[in-house]
């Protein structure tokens, strides 16, 4: 679908590439020419994805948590002594399925942390530079579907990701006229190892979500990569200011991702799924 060359001499950030959506994205980005950065707060996952996608072009892990203001601009200006970024994807993300009322201010904290404030910060550090230097940039955010109108029972998450569309909005009319487009996704279900299971823990979920798919079927990994791939290209350089929905449709099924599935669950259910205290 795409040219070889597509991304040449672009440099990208992938923030949460190492596993999930952002190794996808990587991948995709390689493979049409990119040069591409990718961070995250597990050296070792960052390395092995790396080692793993070295052979696909130039690869390079940083491990950073991006709720921390001081590691955000540490990286940055590591990567910028090489030349400044075109490009940075924030799809650095925490969800679990919970019952609200039984979430610590910590569970909240973690996850508006990394999805709300991460985004904040690696659109900041990136947006600063690039507009002091007159650079042009792109950046493109994953959302969810549930962000514009919320979702029972992944509250501190759709807090986040609505957030995080106000940013896009917002500063793709503040920063458009300075040659800085910004734009996001809002994928339906995607099966990834680890998140997937943490979401829709039993088999049965998953044939309801299924269900209220009008295709009856999950994205993948590969879609979105694609999507990606042509949000932050030149070939959309008039798109700026948009979240583009994929999800085969399920959204217009009835808004509130979760909230079927969440009460599908039962006491038992909820029990094996409290989430684990955040590590500090």
């Amino acid at each position: 679908m795409f040219t070889p060359d597509l991304l040449h001499h672009k440099r990208i950030l992938i923030t949460g590439g190492g596993t999930g959506l952002g190794k996808a994205m990587a991948h995709r980005f390689l493979e049409l020419g990119a040069t591409v950065y990718i961070c995250g707060r597990r050296e070792d996952v960052l390395e092995k994805t790396a080692a793993e996608l070295s052979t696909s072009g130039p690869i390079h892990a940083l491990p950073c948590d991006v709720r921390n203001l001081d590691a955000v601009e540490a990286m940055i200006d590591a990567i910028w002594k090489d030349g400044p970024l075109d490009i940075l994807v924030n799809n650095a993300a925490g969800n679990f399925i919970a019952r609200t009322e039984e979430l610590s201010p910590r569970a909240f904290e973690s996850v508006i942390g990394i999805v709300l404030l991460g985004t904040l910060h690696a659109t900041m550090a990136c947006g600063r530079r690039w507009l002091k230097a007159a650079h042009s940039g792109t950046v493109l955010s994953i959302s969810a579907t549930y962000a514009p109108v919320g979702s029972a029972y992944v509250v501190p998450s759709a807090i986040s990701k609505a957030g995080v569309e106000a940013l896009t909005r917002s500063l793709a009319v503040e920063w458009g006229n300075r040659g800085i487009r910004m734009n996001a996704i809002a994928p339906g279900p995607i099966p990834t190892q680890g998140a997937f299971s943490r979401l829709l823990p039993r088999p049965d979920l998953e044939a309801l979500a299924l269900d209220r798919n009008p295709m009856h079927r999950f994205g993948t990994v590969e879609e979105l990569a694609n999507l990606a791939a042509f949000l932050v290209s030149d070939g959309s350089a008039y798109i700026n200011g948009e979240v583009i929905r994929m999800d085969g449709g399920e959204f217009l099924q009835g808004a509130g991702e979760f909230t079927t599935l969440g009460r599908a669950l039962t006491d038992e259910d909820w029990a094996s799924l409290k989430p684990s205290k955040p590590k500090p």
